[in-house]
């Protein structure tokens, strides 16, 4: 474990266990400082990795968090609400218009792959959300294509196709898929061809 990840692991074992010291890094996600905001992000996606019920009452700051400037701050605050959706999906959906933009962030590819997965998750959860987010997944399937992330945004499509979807979700990710089912290659294919089977 590098000296920065062991430093992360550290604040964020404190913060499990201090109230206090937990609020202190929610409210520096909204600082002036993008050094610290940053570093306040990692923490938050460390704590929601390892014990996310002590974020669910701070899910709108986080959702806030999402018009920072910095990516690394986006994706990681979007990495912690699709890991927060389990708890709290009603609050979790309101990110929904950030993971929009994210989803066709220019710069960054983790902000896109990271848009990606919370929208999968949280699509994943009722019909009437999946109807709301597809237009959003399959227009990010056909930009994100080529991305070097595009496989690990499939890994978010074939959990998202086990999901709560409405039918005409169901078929029109059936048919978006289609094609590289038949005529992908590797790991592209197998990974389509497994998203059009979970949807028969």
């Amino acid at each position: 474990m590098s000296d920065r990840n062991q430093d992360l692991k550290t604040i964020a074992d404190a913060a499990i266990t201090d109230e206090k010291k937990l609020a202190v890094i929610v409210d520096t996600l909204s600082g002036s400082s993008r050094r610290d905001r940053q570093v306040a992000a990692s923490a938050v996606h460390v704590i929601a990795r390892e014990n996310p019920e002590k974020l669910v009452p701070h899910i709108d700051v986080i959702v806030d968090a999402l018009n920072r400037p910095e990516g690394q701050t986006r994706w990681e605050c979007l990495e912690a609400l699709a890991l927060l959706v389990d708890f709290d999906a009603r609050a979790c959906s309101k990110a929904i218009q950030e993971a929009e933009t994210a989803l066709f962030d220019e710069e960054s590819g983790m902000v896109r792959l990271a848009a990606m997965r919370y929208l999968c998750k949280i699509g994943a959860t009722t019909a009437a959300r999946s109807e709301k987010v597809w237009p959003l997944i399959d227009e990010g399937i056909q930009c994100c294509h080529g991305d070097l992330e595009f496989n690990d945004m499939l890994v978010a499509i074939v959990d998202f196709s086990t999901g709560k979807l409405a039918d005409n979700v169901k078929e029109e990710l059936a048919a978006r898929m289609e094609f590289d089912s038949t005529n992908g290659k590797g790991t592209l294919k197998k990974r389509a061809t497994q998203i059009v089977e979970n949807l028969r």
